[in-house]
């Protein structure tokens, strides 16, 4: 990510690495489809917000029903496909077609800094095991996801509000700071 004022500019190279690394750590973990990797990008990036100020790469995050999502995954992950960087695997799980993004090379770490990926990896480790339903259902608490419509953009600045304190002043205030600090 790159900080220029308030203004913010999403690092995409910096999330494709960010993709492969999640890949490789999770690489062990059965139960990581497209739909959980979506959650622990969302989880580290916010996350980092809340520790540094700041998000690790700064991509967008959309609502989406099953939580959180970079808005630009698509295309970035049929990139690493393309350019031979890594493979999508479809596979059926409990009647759903489940696709995982499988590293072919190692991630270039260079951008990263250590805490950036000590937070990426205590996001991983946490979330080990759960299913994406039940991280799906832990995402639907966060105050971004339940602050904004449907396809929206997740303000990075929601990562500091808390979901029990939410009033429509709150939310109104909030978003008059998102408009303010977000460029989007």
């Amino acid at each position: 990510m790159v900080e220029m004022g308030s203004l913010m500019v999403a690092d995409e190279d910096k999330f494709a690495e960010l993709l492969l690394y999640v890949g490789k750590r999770t690489a062990d973990d059965p139960t990581v489809g497209a739909v959980k990797l979506n959650k622990l990008l969302y989880f580290a990036e916010f996350a980092a917000v809340r520790l540094f100020g700041h998000p690790i790469t700064g991509v967008e995050y959309q609502r989406l029903d099953n939580g959180p999502a970079p808005r630009r995954l698509l295309p970035i992950r049929q990139r690493l496909v393309e350019n031979g960087s890594a493979e999508l695997r479809t596979s059926p799980v409990f009647g759903f077609a489940q696709q995982r993004l499988i590293p072919l090379r190692e991630p270039d770490l260079t951008a990263f800094s250590r805490e950036e990926l000590q937070i990426v990896d205590e996001v991983v480790d946490t979330l080990r095991g759960k299913t994406a339903v039940e991280v799906s259902a832990i995402s639907h608490q966060e105050a971004g996801w339940r602050m904004v419509g449907d396809r929206e953009v997740i303000p990075y600045e929601f990562a500091v509000v808390r979901p029990p304190h939410l009033t429509p002043e709150i939310r109104a205030h909030a978003e008059v700071l998102a408009a303010q600090f977000h460029v989007g």
